[in-house]
């Protein structure tokens, strides 16, 4: 039996690499689950390397097996080719009160993609309500590799298993 400390139960900790999605020659996006504070999520990261720093960047999001399982169900129906021309909502799921998962296909540069990105409404309070820069943005072409990608985490999460390679 491993004893665990208080610094253990804080820290990430690497549970399950679905897989990754190049973006170009520094930066990857990966698909990944993992554990903080003793619960599992799935996440979608941009990792970089580059001469000054190797790793993750705060450009990503997470999700729990509820989320993952709502953003799924969007992505399931979508056609192989995108059918619009301009920026559509997909879906919007509550992560928690005043933070929501937005899933988008959106138009950047000419170039269609699926933006996955946090939306938080901290009006009521006072505070700030809009896009936060919490999230991913990845082409479109990339949908059957995403959704394969998805699948893989929510299964993970699903058998509650831990992946020792």
């Amino acid at each position: 039996m491993t004893t665990r400390t208080m610094a253990d139960a804080l820290e990430f900790k690497p549970l399950h690499l679905a897989g990754t999605l190049s973006v170009n020659e520094s930066s990857e996006i990966r698909f990944y689950v993992d554990e903080f504070k003793g619960h599992r999520y799935a996440s979608m990261r941009t990792f970089v390397k580059n001469d000054n720093y190797s790793g993750p960047t705060k450009a990503g999001v997470t999700m729990n097996l509820k989320v993952l399982e709502a953003v799924l169900e969007k992505l399931a129906p979508l056609p192989e080719q995108p059918e619009h021309a301009e920026d559509v909502e997909l879906a919007r799921v509550e992560k928690k009160p005043e933070l929501e998962l937005v899933v988008r296909i959106t138009i950047y540069r000419d170039e269609t993609g699926l933006d996955f990105r946090e939306f938080v409404d901290e009006e009521e309070r006072g505070g700030y309500k809009g896009w936060s820069k919490k999230g991913v943005r990845i082409a479109y072409s990339e949908l059957p590799k995403i959704r394969e990608l998805l699948a893989s985490m929510r299964d993970f999460l699903k058998a509650g298993a831990v992946d020792k390679a």
